[in-house]
């Protein structure tokens, strides 16, 4: 009976309108990649099972595809509802292995201990890296981050919460790799937000 149910959550909850729905989750993803710091809408299209969150679903299901593999986070792996859910719903492998990902689901960011296991691409080939979709629980009430860089007038500021462990170091090592790096999508409750690896990170002394 368990498993009749676990197939059951894999097969429901995605999208209703597949051709629709992805387009409008990847436009509104595009758009936060091109002015990082900016918070875009769109509606909870998916119900995928927990720990993974409605946002980060539709954002997955619009983005990955057979040709792209997907990484989970331990709170997802442990669970095989939510890997057979984004294989069911995207055709997409899953692997064990950060460097092997195009794309990375994060229940738990502040889990999160490092982001160099994951694939930064090379010179010759930036763009073979990991895109991290984060969950978090807000874009505006964490600790306020103060960006630079392109798409972005002069500074803009974000404040999502949780982040990874020792975020602002780690995040400067990821620019300082440029054109090498990974990309982080924040998916909250309330939209999204992007961090591109162009992106520069301010954070004011404690």
């Amino acid at each position: 009976m368990v498993d009749v149910v676990e197939k059951a959550s894999a097969y429901d909850g995605g999208f209703s309108d597949p051709v629709q729905a992805s387009q409008q989750v990847f436009r509104a993803v595009m758009d936060a990649m091109a002015r990082p710091g900016t918070v875009h809408h769109f509606p909870e299209f998916t119900a995928p099972p927990p720990p993974l969150g409605p946002v980060a679903g539709a954002v997955i299901c619009a983005l990955a595809d057979a040709d792209t593999t997907v990484w989970l986070d331990p709170s997802m792996a442990k669970t095989g509802m939510v890997r057979d859910w984004v294989v069911f719903h995207t055709g997409a492998p899953t692997t064990p292995y950060q460097s092997e990902a195009a794309f990375a689901l994060v229940a738990a960011p502040q889990r999160l201990s490092s982001l160099n296991g994951f694939a930064l691409g090379t010179q010759e080939y930036p763009d073979r890296s990991t895109t991290l979709i984060l969950q978090v629980e807000t874009l505006t009430k964490g600790p306020q981050l103060v960006l630079e860089g392109p798409g972005i007038d002069g500074q803009s500021t974000l404040a999502p919460d949780p982040m990874p462990q020792h975020f602002a170091a780690q995040w400067r090592a990821n620019r300082a790799a440029f054109p090498r790096g990974v990309d982080l999508i924040l998916a909250a409750p309330d939209g999204v937000a992007a961090l591109p690896r162009s992106a520069r990170l301010i954070m004011p002394e404690a």
